[in-house]
């Protein structure tokens, strides 16, 4: 199960929103960079990036915080956050992102998604289906889509897409766990390889998605509850990847 540190950018900063609620948001960094190199630190595999801004407008405000990200880790970025053109495709992938995360556009101009799936490879491109009581929310979470979430996951996967982001929006940055039964069965009716998103509050919640690998639920974005320290995040990488060595001293320090 590989854990992924999501971080959120807003005007230049490093925040965390309550249920994607724009008034309800929590600044934990000035420079999202500086976030960015903790969570390296911390032995994440993976990063996960939005640009909240470009999520309402569409413009790519936040374009070189992320540049300086990319460049300055060496591990693999996914970048999400009002990407509708396949300019602003192609202006993430060649500063280095490795994949580019299709949210709103998936909804209102599939034809976007058909022609990046003949330009890229699957592994460049995912969907991020981010759902209400099952029905999927676009332009930062301020709109219906009035479809199914597996729905528009099946529509996709018909297009070429072989991964979705799936965040249950009612459990995000809750602090009251996941939505296991929306995830569930979402990823039973969609059939692809899931990352889950959205809830996810300690260690029990990561035995729980685990019991999900059989329905293709192989990742997880977490973010407040790292934020909010609420568990060690070596010792929860150790528990929950394979092949990463835990450093002995930090160990022995946390038992103590």
């Amino acid at each position: 199960m590989l854990i992924i540190p999501a971080i959120d950018i807003k005007e230049g900063k490093c925040v965390r929103l309550t249920r994607g609620d724009f008034n309800q948001k929590k600044i934990y960094l000035d420079n999202p960079r500086d976030m960015a190199i903790i969570w390296r630190k911390q032995n994440a595999k993976m990063l996960h990036i939005v640009d909240l801004d470009a999520a309402l407008t569409g413009e790519m405000t936040n374009f070189e915080k992320i540049r300086e990200i990319v460049t300055d880790l060496d591990i693999p970025v996914q970048v999400g956050g009002g990407i509708r053109s396949v300019d602003a495709v192609k202006r993430y992938l060649d500063i280095g992102v490795s994949r580019v995360v299709i949210g709103s556009a998936a909804v209102t101009d599939p034809k976007l998604v058909e022609r990046l799936m003949k330009i890229y490879r699957p592994s460049q491109i995912v969907v991020g289906i981010d759902a209400e009581n099952g029905i999927p929310k676009i332009k930062g979470w301020t709109e219906s889509s009035g479809l199914k979430d597996f729905d528009l996951a099946l529509r996709m996967k018909s297009m070429g897409i072989e991964r979705v982001i799936y965040t249950d929006i009612s459990r995000d940055g809750m602090m009251q766990g996941f939505g296991y039964e929306s995830t569930k069965r979402f990823a039973e009716r969609a059939g692809m390889k899931i990352t889950a998103s959205g809830g996810v509050t300690n260690a029990e919640d990561m035995k729980r998605l685990i019991e999900l690998q059989p329905y293709g639920v192989d990742s997880v974005i977490i973010g407040k509850a790292l934020y909010e320290c609420n568990f060690p995040c070596q010792e929860l990488w150790y528990a929950f990847e394979e092949g990463i060595t835990l450093d002995h001293n930090f160990s022995t320090a946390r038992k103590k």
